[in-house]
Order: C-alpha cells, then sequence, then structure tokens
C-alpha cells in the first residue's frame, strides 16, 4: 500500500481518536433527542451543554455566547444577514479582497438585494489596508466582516486594533476564525469581537457542526427558524455526536496549545528554510512571521502548481493549490491575486499546511519527494521546449 503524507490540514483534519471516543456512543446507543423530555432526551441535552462549556473555554467565552450551526459557512452567513436585519437603514457590508468564498458570494448576493459590497485590499504580504478601511466605513456600514487567518496563506489580521476602531464607531464586527482555532490562543470576552465563526473539522472534530460566537448583549435575528433549539437562535434537531465531537476537539486543543504552536512553528521552519536554500528559487507567499503555525504556500517559480500537485499526489503526497472551497477551479488564487502575483505567479504556488499528526520525519521524506520531483518537472519542461518546432526562416 502506497504511503501517505498528508499536508492539507487547513483544507480539513481527521478526526481525533479522544474525538471518536466521544461520539461513537451517540451515534450508536444514545441517540436520544435533546428536545425530548425523557430520559434519554435530557441524556443528550446534557451532553450539548457540556460540549458548549468546552468549546466556550477555548475561545475564551461564556457558554450562553455559543450557537451551534452545521458549518463556518453558515456561521458566517448568520452573522452578515443578523446585522443587516438588526440594522435595517444600513446598507453597507465591507470585507477584504481575500476573504472566504461564503463571504465573498453572500456579497455578490446581497448586491442583487440593494446592499453595497465593498472589500479593501491588502498588502504584498498579505496584511489589510487599514488606511483603506478607515476610510470605507461610515454611518452606513452594518458590518464589518474579515478572517482573523488566512485560509491560503495563514497571514493574521490585527482584528482586536480594527475591532477597537469599529466599535468607537458603532459599527458590528464579524470575525471569521475558522481557520484559526485550536491554533492560535483567544479570548473573546476581552475582544471588541461581536461575532465570530469556527468549524470543528479544522480542529480534528468532525465536519458537519460548527459554532457562531454572539456576544452578550449583541442584537441577534436567527438565520434559519422553526424550532426553539439554541435558545431560539438556531432551528433544527441539534447534532448531538457532531456536538461532542467539537467539544472534545476543543478540549484537545486547549490541552496543549501552546506546546503545539511552537512544535509546528519549529517543522514549518524546517521545511521552508530547507527548500529555500535549495536551487529552485522557492518563495513564501505572505508575511514569514505573522502567520498560523500549520500554513506555508510557496511559490515555485517555472513550475506549474497544478502539475506538481498532481504529481506529488501520485507519489501519495497530499496538498492544495489554496482553499479547497475554490478546488476545480481554473482561475488564479483570487488571495494570491489580491497580494500583487500575476497570474503565472498565483499559478505556480501550492499550500502546504500541517498539523497535529504531522512529524520531523514525515517532513524529511517530503522534502526528499519534493526535490525529486521538483527537478524531473523542470527537466521535462526543458525537453518540451527543446522539441517545439523552430519558425522557418524567411527568405
Amino acid at each position: 500500500m502506497k504511503q501517505t503524507y498528508y499536508l492539507d490540514y487547513n483544507a480539513t483534519t481527521p478526526v481525533a481518536p479522544e474525538v471518536w471516543q466521544q461520539m461513537e456512543p451517540l451515534l450508536r446507543e444514545q441517540y436520544g433527542n435533546p428536545s425530548s423530555v425523557h430520559h434519554s432526551g435530557k441524556a443528550a441535552s446534557k451532553v450539548v451543554r457540556q460540549a458548549r462549556v468546552k468549546v466556550a473555554e477555548l475561545l475564551g467565552a461564556d457558554e450562553r455566547e455559543i450557537i451551534f450551526t452545521s458549518c463556518g459557512s453558515e456561521s458566517n452567513n448568520a452573522a452578515i444577514r443578523s446585522a443587516l436585519a438588526t440594522n435595517p437603514g444600513k446598507k453597507q457590508i465591507v470585507t477584504s479582497r481575500v476573504e472566504h468564498s461564503s463571504v465573498k458570494k453572500l456579497g455578490k448576493y446581497l448586491t442583487e438585494e440593494g446592499y453595497e459590497f465593498y472589500e479593501v485590499g491588502v498588502t504584498a504580504q498579505g496584511f489589510l489596508n487599514i488606511d483603506e478601511l478607515r476610510h470605507v466605513v461610515s454611518e452606513k456600514t452594518a458590518i464589518v466582516s474579515l478572517m482573523l487567518a488566512n485560509n491560503e496563506t495563514g497571514v493574521f489580521f490585527p482584528v482586536n486594533e480594527i475591532g477597537g476602531f469599529l466599535k468607537e464607531k458603532g459599527i458590528m464586527f464579524h470575525v471569521d476564525g475558522v481557520q484559526a482555532v485550536g491554533k492560535h490562543p483567544l479570548n473573546l470576552k476581552e475582544s471588541p469581537v461581536d461575532f465570530f465563526s469556527a468549524s470543528a473539522h479544522k480542529l480534528y472534530g468532525p465536519k458537519g457542526i460548527g459554532c457562531l460566537y454572539v456576544k452578550k448583549n449583541t442584537p441577534f435575528r436567527p438565520f434559519i427558524a422553526g424550532g426553539s433549539q439554541e435558545r431560539g437562535r438556531r432551528a433544527g434537531t441539534e447534532n448531538v455526536a457532531g456536538i461532542a465531537g467539537f467539544g472534545a476537539a476543543c478540549e484537545l486543543a486547549l490541552k496543549d496549545l501552546p506546546e503545539e504552536i511552537q512544535r509546528l512553528k519549529s517543522l514549518r521552519r524546517y521545511f521552508e528554510d530547507t527548500l529555500m536554500k535549495g536551487p529552485h528559487g522557492i518563495v513564501v507567499n505572505g508575511d514569514l512571521n505573522r502567520r498560523l503555525p500549520t500554513t506555508s504556500n510557496l511559490r515555485f517559480p517555472g513550475v506549474d502548481g497544478e502539475s506538481l500537485l498532481m504529481a506529488l499526489d501520485q507519489k501519495g503526497i497530499c496538498i492544495s493549490s489554496g482553499s479547497a472551497c475554490t478546488s476545480g477551479s481554473t482561475e488564479p488564487s483570487h488571495v494570491l491575486k489580491a497580494m500583487g502575483l500575476t497570474d503565472d505567479e498565483s499559478k505556480s504556488s501550492v499550500r502546504f499546511s500541517f498539523g497535529r499528526y504531522t512529524t520531523e520525519e514525515t517532513i524529511r521524506e517530503v522534502l526528499v519527494i519534493l526535490q525529486d520531483t521538483l527537478g524531473a518537472l523542470k527537466e521535462s519542461s526543458k525537453r518540451n521546449r527543446l522539441m517545439e518546432p523552430r519558425p522557418e526562416a524567411a527568405f
């Protein structure tokens, strides 16, 4: 059986054994509906409460501020839609040019409903243009929605600084924290953030479960109407096993968060330093320091990123050319384009992302395979150029 090297943790993570252990009984035996009044329903309700406490602890929040959702995309939509519903006189949404598709596409739909959707630019290192943000927000701005850490480059936005400025202006602030939760310390109680999105499958929990943090006393309009679940803030029978898995994943992350951050930084440093000392002229896209410890977005000059991705996949290495939500697109990464890269530079870039089960041995073996593959691709490209027919001489 072919050896697999999984280096696409930003796309999704495996369910940790500690998480599955919490989930399995709830799928097989303890399957009560948390809204039921009998003992089976009460047991399920207790599981949900306990998980909510664990999620809130990782986020640095109060458990009453946590609404369970199906995923990060739902949470993002719920936050933005709620801000518009509770600020009916305000018609502007402000975000950045490097946001997740769940925010960018929602913005496109909202323009068809009469809203203005403004995307602030970023620098060549991937940082938000703060001066542009300050200039564009006004009394007509209902909400600003920004990522805490970019899913393609890992670059952080200074959300506490931004939130402080927005609070003075009376503008609601949503942070898409999906990529950062479990990889970066959080304390939402002390932050100026009104809404914060998270998703379990990015931190060794199951797919299909996420949450939206809504700060105490923040006006909120439910995105999904129906039953009275989640204190009337999100209708639908709770995904009890998924919620338990989310709670267990948060507990696991909190147990060794500082140590794991340092371990991943060390692995990434070794990986990038080794490659950049080589002969291929490899460049890191985005700031070298202010980014997630998991993320390495690299540009390979003269190499087609998709060809590299497929060649490595044949050798058991799983990476990506950008966000999993935009896979299949032939367009260059909108994140890298916003940072000023050309189409060719964007298309020669791929993302490696590391995680809890990435070891130093894994990195060493991947480096050998990667450098051999780069050599083979460049040699093949050189042969193809030599075989191209030359134009006939004019007489």
